[in-house]
């Protein structure tokens, strides 16, 4: 994780966002592990044949513990960024994020890296997030183009917005099996910054995507977090 000061950014607006400091190291530490217990109930229910006296009683079980974590306090402020194309830097803490997110159980999550400026990311999508037969949903790897690509713009050290996310689909992403997203930057005209990137399942390739993201002024970004 970035510490504080280098998550922080000067954007060509001249405006400053300071994403709110980590919660404890400990307490994170534990969000990991419940974010990762949930995703694995997510996948187990998505793919089990257990039955009705035990999908009832784990349904107890959960309902038990959902009614005892809705006691501690909520509504907490932000922790980093939830997308990483707003951050400005791909350094940031993404802990939210619901594509590359360690504590966000909806996050596969991707494994993302920057080597020689363009991103790389490794996924192995299970059942929950199954579209064709043993097929990747196509909205998840659209989704998961728009976090890489995203990530990819933010190296310019401009943070943004989707503008226009297209997607060409080659062939089907398999289900349990790891595959590899790369994105870059081609070019920056004015606020505008074009990114595209590939998905491959070993050699074969999957889809294509190209992207548009925007500039964005982060008072407006401060507004939005203000507002939340």
């Amino acid at each position: 994780m970035a510490k504080h000061d280098e998550m922080t950014f000067l954007t060509p607006m001249g405006s400053r966002w300071f994403p709110d400091d980590a919660p404890p190291e400990g307490q994170r530490a534990a969000l990991y592990r419940l974010a990762a217990a949930v995703r694995e109930t997510i996948a187990l229910l998505a793919d089990t044949e257990a039955g009705e006296a035990a999908l009832y009683e784990a349904a107890t079980a959960l309902e038990t513990y959902n009614a005892r974590l809705g006691q501690a306090p909520r509504h907490r402020g932000l922790w980093g960024y939830a997308e990483s194309s707003n951050a400005g830097t791909p350094t940031g803490m993404f802990d939210s994020s619901p594509i590359i997110g360690a504590a966000n159980p909806l996050s596969p999550p991707l494994s993302a890296r920057i080597i020689d400026g363009r991103v790389e990311a490794t996924a192995t999508f299970g059942t929950p997030y199954e579209g064709p037969p043993a097929s990747v949903h196509g909205g998840m790897i659209a989704a998961a183009f728009d976090e890489v690509l995203g990530m990819a713009q933010s190296t310019t050290g401009a943070g943004g917005m989707t503008g226009t996310l297209t997607i060409k689909y080659r062939n089907p992403t398999p289900l349990h099996r790891e595959v590899r997203f790369v994105g870059w930057v081609e070019r920056v005209e004015g606020r505008k910054i074009f990114a595209r990137g590939t998905l491959h399942a070993g050699e074969i390739l999957c889809a294509e995507a190209d992207a548009i993201f925007i500039t964005v002024d982060f008072s407006r970004m401060q507004e939005m977090a203000r507002n939340r």
